[in-house]
């Protein structure tokens, strides 16, 4: 089942659930893919629209906001806003897979760095795209980047 099919079978089972706060962040990623759908039309094929692999990346970066937010009204005093955030963190990270852990994250760069013979800085393009290749969703690219800077450096 692929990654928009997960997400209506959830959506269905929170609207007969009557699960407010899951069907309404369900319903906000429904709409970013609808989003993403409607940039692509009138690309390069029509018939494709979003893969999974964009999803994967459209709900790593609702974390990524969402996580940003929950920090912002922490801050802010605003608690009970935060915890709404994390709530649809959880939500949203149900349909990604497991987070690399940092040994994880290393060895997969090394790996990169192997598989396209990277030997400096130059190099640090060609492994990111074979990282993004690979592990979209599961690796926190901000993270990755300076660590392969730090090896090929």
């Amino acid at each position: 089942m692929n990654m928009r099919d997960r997400v209506n079978a959830a959506l269905k089972d929170a609207m007969r659930s009557k699960e407010a706060d899951r069907l309404s962040t369900l319903r906000l990623i429904n709409a970013a893919i609808k989003d993403k759908d409607i940039a692509l039309r009138g690309a390069v094929d029509e018939d494709s629209g979003v893969g999974d692999a964009d999803v994967l990346a459209i709900m790593g970066r609702m974390v990524k906001q969402r996580q940003e937010s929950a920090r912002a009204y922490e801050e802010g005093g605003r608690l009970e806003l935060a915890e709404k955030e994390r709530a649809e963190i959880k939500v949203i990270e149900e349909f990604l897979p497991k987070q690399l852990s940092e040994d994880e994250t290393t060895a997969a760069i090394d790996a990169a760095i192997a598989d396209v013979s990277a030997e400096s800085i130059r190099d640090m393009g060609k492994v990111m795209a074979v990282l993004k290749g690979k592990y979209t969703g599961q690796m926190d690219f901000g993270k990755a980047g300076p660590m392969v800077k730090d090896r090929l450096g």
